[in-house]
């Protein structure tokens, strides 16, 4: 295949048309392949060239096949010197080929009767597939080939092949060839470069045009090293102007909501000092830094849009509601949405110890709420005076909840609710032309580099230090076969009144995957240890039935609680002192510090026990080695980003929050501060090109901030 010419850069009115040319305009690009390619997010031609290779093949070589060793891809030519059928288990195509130094056999599963017409003897052929170790020695499976002795039996490809992500019923070869039409298409009308040229210069990256070219048909000769792990100044470039469109339209949506008005919420009496004077605690240095910033922001006529990271244990809760003090003060109301029903009345049981006594009614909006009580609770929330503060879960946007004056959102655990539902809750306060300040809380803490583009549009704080008296949490990694010496130290810790957890990750036994199951750990634990109340709790209960089993045992009345990740975000029991983890060497970072941050809430010290089965991989040895070696919540954040990525981390893959086609945040976060700089730059001097820009990589996905 001839590469294609340059891109050209475009400039003037017709500048950038290409990029809203439909992919239908590409020849033998028909309805049906149009809606196979839309699921890639290919809609316009030059959503193609966005599409980047995930490899690439070198077939700008003919390679002997005498020189072939098994494993090796490569592009070979010979004469056929034998075609037969062979039924070995089934019926297989065999044809043996030989160049004079060596002979190879190309084996065929799948063929028809045109393919078998084609491939006799004396035919020569030109072949790439990978050579593996066969019955008949060398073998390809399947190899792509074309006859060799044609008029252009001379020519080899002129660049490296590039391997796209694979399409459902889109093939590689037909992905090539679109691509290349893709490139001389916008050749014609050209793709714009929107970063102005002082501003790569200032890089040192290459134009948009010269990379796309790059990374589509690399030149033979290419170091493959550096394209293959992305970090070829080609790649680069693309992930930079990528990382730029996330950043700049994170600010958009930043500057879009603060232009909204909200009620500007300066406390007008001392509800808050009441409640720090009847708090068993003092607030921690970062609870009070963190507290002076919230404060600061509600009291302009702007919304605040600030997401408060602690690590387990930290006091967010304490700090949202002191926050929330000052709105009530001014007459408005509180709503703070959780994740779960648990999480919700555990925060509606914080809540309510601290401001009762103060005189203000909590509610709790919960799926369990029906009938009569619930229509008294939906009434009183619509009067606006009866209950300042409402906490629930999803339920709090729905169409029959109705508050007087909302002007205060607190969000828990953010990351686990989609964008129609954050939203949702935030038009509920929509009043007089004003909108509620967002508060969103997360334990999860995220390490800087990520929060930089992930949370563009918020301002951050950060409650980085525990309260005082809290003993750190003792993390020992356990092989499974000492199991028994782990039942024993449940026994010693439940008969010394302590309570323990132990986490498993599947609910039944699985041929699979060779987990311990909970429902095999309940049942063994019971028969090891009849003197004790153990409990069972997995997603398959009911949530009815699991939220009684969960607040039994926080009530103290089960020793042990067996359960699958569903605690991962749930009860405060200080009396809680030892988690047992199964298989722990399956789980993420982030999960396993969330198990662990489970216990360790009381005064007694707390042990986390990670049992694994033998062997270990590399990666799952070093999550434990981790685990072991911290308790700080920043730290393990830090290695788990480095370990497995942003999607993980955020909980973002069902959010669609930072799903980028170029961009990896690990690979990539040495850019990051330059994309800072680079979207003040664009803000300031050349905003007429940040919306083609946000067109070109984001379109119009919905983002996190505002409908």
């Amino acid at each position: 295949m001839n590469r294609a010419a340059p891109l050209a850069e475009g400039a003037g009115s017709g500048a950038g048309d290409a990029e809203r040319l439909p992919v239908t305009t590409l020849k033998g690009v028909g309805a049906a392949l149009a809606e196979k390619l839309a699921k890639l997010g290919i809609e316009t031609v030059a959503d193609l060239l966005f599409l980047l290779p995930a490899r690439y093949e070198d077939r700008t070589q003919i390679v002997p096949i005498g020189t072939l060793r098994p494993g090796e891809r490569a592009v070979i030519e010979g004469e056929i010197q034998l075609a037969e059928i062979a039924f070995r288990k089934r019926r297989q195509l065999l044809v043996r080929i030989a160049d004079g130094s060596g002979f190879l056999t190309l084996r065929f599963f799948y063929f028809t009767g045109a393919q078998q017409a084609q491939l006799q003897r004396g035919v020569r052929l030109r072949c790439y597939g990978e050579a593996r170790r066969g019955t008949l020695g060398l073998e390809i499976v399947h190899p792509e080939y074309r006859r060799a002795d044609g008029p252009d039996a001379q020519r080899t490809e002129d660049s490296l092949t590039p391997v796209y992500p694979a399409a459902e019923g889109v093939q590689q070869g037909r992905l090539r060839i679109l691509t290349a039409l893709a490139l001389t298409e916008v050749e014609r009308s050209s793709v714009r470069d929107w970063l102005p040229p002082a501003l790569l210069a200032d890089l040192g990256l290459p134009t948009l045009a010269a990379a796309l070219g790059y990374v589509h048909r690399p030149p033979p000769g290419a170091d493959l090293v550096p394209l293959a792990i992305g970090r070829h100044p080609a790649q680069r470039r693309l992930a930079f102007e990528e990382l730029l469109a996330h950043q700049l339209s994170l600010r958009q949506l930043r500057e879009d909501i603060r232009a909204d008005a909200a009620w500007p919420l300066a406390p007008k009496g001392d509800l808050a000092g009441r409640l720090l004077a009847a708090l068993p605690f003092a607030l921690t240095g970062a609870q009070q830094r963190v507290l002076r910033e919230v404060r600061a922001d509600i009291a302009a006529p702007s919304p605040m849009l600030r997401l408060v990271q602690g690590d387990v244990g930290s006091g967010k809760t304490v700090v949202a509601a002191l926050a929330a003090l000052a709105a009530v003060e001014c007459g408005f109301q509180v709503a703070l949405m959780a994740p779960t029903e648990l999480l919700a009345e555990q925060h509606w049981q914080n809540f309510d110890r601290w401001l009762r006594p103060l005189g203000l009614r909590v509610a709790l909006l919960s799926g369990k709420l029906t009938g009569r009580a619930r229509q008294s609770t939906l009434n009183a929330i619509r009067s606006g005076t009866e209950v300042p503060v409402v906490i629930g879960t999803h339920a709090l946007f729905q169409e029959g909840v109705r508050f007087g004056q909302l002007a205060f959102v607190i969000i828990d655990e953010q990351h686990r609710f989609g964008v129609h539902q954050r939203m949702a809750l935030r038009e509920k306060g929509l009043g007089e032309g004003r909108v509620p300040h967002q508060l969103i809380m997360t334990a999860t803490p995220i390490p800087r580099t990520l929060a930089m583009t992930a949370y563009a549009d918020l301002d951050v704080s950060v409650i980085d230090e525990l309260p005082p008296g809290r003993t750190p949490i003792k993390t020992v990694v356990i092989p499974e076969s000492r199991r028994d010496e782990v039942v024993a130290r449940i026994a010693t810790a439940c008969r010394a009144g302590r309570q323990a957890y132990w986490v498993c990750p599947l609910i039944e036994e699985s041929d699979e995957l060779e987990y311990q199951a909970a429902e095999a750990t309940h049942a063994a634990l019971v028969g090891a240890l009849p003197e004790l109340r153990i409990g069972l709790a997995h997603g398959r209960l009911t949530p009815t039935k699991k939220e009684a089993v969960m607040a039994a045992f926080k009530r103290g009345e089960l020793d042990v609680l067996v359960a699958t990740t569903v605690i991962e975000v749930g009860v405060d029991v200080p009396n809680a002192s030892l988690m047992v983890v199964e298989n722990a060497e399956r789980m993420g970072l982030s999960q396993l510090h969330q198990l662990r941050g489970r216990v360790g809430r009381g005064v007694e010290e707390s042990t986390c026990l990670l049992l694994y089965r033998a062997p270990l991989s590399p990666m799952a040895r070093q999550r434990l080695d981790v685990m072991r070696s911290t308790n700080d919540g920043f730290e393990v954040s830090r290695r788990d980003l480095e370990l497995r990525g942003p999607g993980e981390l955020l909980g973002t893959r069902q959010t669609g929050l930072l799903q980028m086609k170029v961009a990896e945040l690990t690979r990539d976060a040495d850019l990051l501060p330059r994309v800072q700089h680079a979207a003040q730059v664009m803000l300031e001097r050349h905003p007429d090109n940040i919306a083609p820009l946000l067109r070109r990589w984001i379109g119009a996905r919905e983002r996190y901030g505002k409908v």
